[in-house]
């Protein structure tokens, strides 16, 4: 090998050991979710089923909606867990929280479902307000001690409206209030400035208007597509969901 050739050849390599994420070129295994408001990690069995069949690591990160940075770090403390590259997943508040813990060095890219997709400096509740909410909406005010439930009047029609009574019975008994103050806190970061992004708009989603989804994922340059479903679409449609969740990994 000619001298240039072999400092060529060990300049890549080193750069390659210091870069592990430029260095992968076979699809992303690790899989992390993260669950968003008025819910938990249970309704994404369907999701985790599917993609585990199929050779991936999925872990379901249980985020507190405590505020931003506890969610954020509850995040992290999964990701420094992962053996390898990570894509990682957000739902509705999960991605505001995925748009920051994604900086984290192991993330390959970021999916978003039905989700939030703000900028650095930007908040929640600029976008959650930017359009009118649908009547079927039942977000609560805050209670006494600052956190915001998911009215249970309106907790099928307006949450999972395409699953049923039995599902959505189980789905509010479960379901994880968020502190208030989590929607008016301003992001520090957004990692898809700088990491591919792909993003799913239910297109009957009644807790976030679609035509929010569908602004922030242009904004960002986001590779979209569009289902009909509820705002809880993993849980109805898991195979769609898998599916974009299996392209992103493969960088497509």
């Amino acid at each position: 090998m000619r001298p240039g050739m072999f400092v060529l050849v060990l300049l890549l390599t080193l750069f390659a050991a210091a870069n592990p994420l430029a260095a992968q070129t076979a699809p992303v295994k690790n899989i992390v979710i993260v669950h968003g408001a008025f819910a938990d990690g249970s309704g994404w069995r369907g999701v985790f089923d599917i993609l585990s069949a199929k050779g991936y690591n999925v872990t379901i990160v249980q985020n507190p909606l405590t505020g931003l940075k506890n969610d954020v770090d509850a995040t992290k403390r999964i990701l420094d867990k992962q053996d390898g590259p990570v894509i990682l997943v957000g739902h509705s508040w999960g991605g505001v929280v995925i748009t920051e813990a994604g900086m984290h060095e192991k993330v390959a890219a970021l999916v978003y479902v039905a989700a939030y997709q703000p900028d650095k400096g930007e908040n929640t509740l600029k976008w959650a307000t930017s359009l009118p909410a649908a009547p079927e909406n039942g977000i609560l005010p805050p209670d006494e001690q600052g956190f915001v439930y998911y009215d249970k009047s309106k907790f099928r029609a307006g949450f999972a409206a395409d699953l049923s009574k039995a599902e959505t019975d189980f789905l509010f008994a479960s379901q994880q209030p968020i502190l208030g103050e989590s929607f008016a806190t301003a992001l520090t970061d957004a990692a898809w400035r700088t990491k591919p992004s792909y993003g799913i708009v239910a297109t009957e989603d009644k807790s976030i208007n679609p035509d929010v989804e569908r602004n922030m994922y242009k904004r960002a340059n986001t590779k979209t597509i569009e289902a009909k479903g509820s705002h809880l679409i993993f849980a109805s449609h898991p195979d769609v969901v898998a599916a974009l969740i299996i392209r992103a990994a493969g960088g497509k």
